[in-house]
């Protein structure tokens, strides 16, 4: 039983938990069944009625409304993506960059946080990684900047190892050196909190098929409303701050919307959003805080059994730097995988080994279960800790 919340209640309302031990959130979370409930809606609306298009509308704008709240900003600066590679690109291509000038990166950061400024080398854009080290903070950063350095962009917690930056501290130094500061929060958010404002963030980019429980198909953009500056490399009548009546286009009155609309296209992924409003609703009667700590408990019991059987944990171990729901164990994949997958016990390969990643349905029989399989196969001695 958790500290923080009733967990078996919550394993309740995801029927695959009970099917198979499940320990691949950061590759993706099985469906609830809230969740499903609110995609349900939505397709019955559609089969009985055709669509009530402006409830479905309404719908939207409450949703919006609630992952302001979960990132602590103001709802029109909140815009619907595709996903967090669409985020990255429209974050990218919206900074005022030019040639010379230098974007500081994470080696070994998300790809597609990467590619998206990459592919600004086409405007003479450079991009500098810094090496990716245990603690990741500003001073990690400083002697990085010269009068070229414009923007810096970095994951809050990494995909592979489980790495949490400290993305408050490399914001602080953002505003104290006038830089832009881009943040993917993808394997952060449902169960690291985040304040968008205490991160000094220009624009956060995520999907929601992770930490906040949605299928695939939907991400998230906040915009920091106060970088006026900041305009979309595309344009479409959602973007504007007033859509012609009739629908004729007029180049008059292309003036884009004052709120984070202005970064989207239109035409929503309404049943997504239908889910993710079910989803928020979810988080938020847990709350975050206690949805890190419970993973953080898990983390500890797994490190704690790791260390028994002598098999090293790739990443971090302390708390502080340490994400709460990511765990790569220094298993190698190509021989792993397979076993886990025929004991039913699902997680992902990863770079160095196996990843273990936790879910706020995970509970410390999940964590027994892992080790079980492990001990039931037996180590090699590269397996174990140097």
């Amino acid at each position: 039983m958790s500290r923080h919340y009733n967990v078996d209640a919550v394993r309740k309302e995801f029927p695959a938990v009970e099917r198979i031990t499940y320990l691949d959130s950061g590759f993706q979370t099985p469906l609830s069944r809230p969740v499903k409930a609110a995609i349900d809606l939505f397709l019955r609306e559609g089969l009985e009625t055709a669509g009530p298009k402006s409830v479905w509308l309404d719908r939207v704008e409450q949703t919006r409304e609630k992952l302001a709240r979960l990132l602590g900003a103001a709802t029109d600066e909140i815009a619907f993506t595709k996903n967090t590679s669409e985020s990255m690109n429209i974050a990218a291509n919206a900074l005022p960059l030019r040639a010379g000038d230098k974007v500081l990166m994470i080696h070994g950061d998300h790809p597609n946080n990467a590619y998206a400024f990459l592919n600004l080398r086409r405007k003479g854009v450079t991009v500098e990684f810094v090496p990716m080290t245990a603690v990741v903070n500003a001073e990690s950063l400083r002697s990085h900047i010269d009068a070229n350095t414009r923007a810096i962009s970095m994951s809050q917690v990494t995909f592979h190892a489980g790495h949490r930056f400290d993305v408050e501290s490399i914001g602080a130094l953002c505003r104290e050196m006038g830089l832009y500061f881009v943040v993917d929060v993808m394997q952060a958010i449902g169960v690291v909190p985040i304040d968008a404002k205490a991160l000094r963030a220009t624009f956060i980019g995520s999907g929601s098929h992770k930490g906040l429980l949605v299928p695939q198909g939907l991400g998230l953009l906040y915009w920091d409303k106060s970088r006026t500056e900041l305009e979309p490399a595309y344009l479409a009548a959602a973007s504007l701050a007033e859509v012609p009546a009739d629908l004729i286009a007029s180049s008059d009155k292309l003036d884009l919307a004052t709120s984070a609309r202005r970064f989207e296209l239109g035409n929503f992924n309404l049943p997504a959003i239908h889910a993710l409003g079910a989803s928020l609703d979810m988080i938020e009667a847990l709350g975050v805080q206690n949805i890190q700590n419970h993973c953080l408990d898990l983390g500890d019991h797994l490190i704690a059994q790791l260390d028994a059987l002598d098999i090293r944990l790739v990443g971090p171990r302390n708390r502080q730097h340490r994400a709460p729901h990511i765990y790569v164990i220094a298993l190698p994949a190509a021989e792993w995988l397979g076993h886990f997958e025929q004991n039913g016990v699902r997680v992902s390969p990863e770079r160095d080994g196996i990843r273990v990643s936790f879910g706020m349905f995970n509970n410390f029989a999940d964590v027994d279960r892992l080790i079980d399989v492990i001990k039931r196969r037996g180590l090699k001695p590269s397996s174990r800790a140097a």
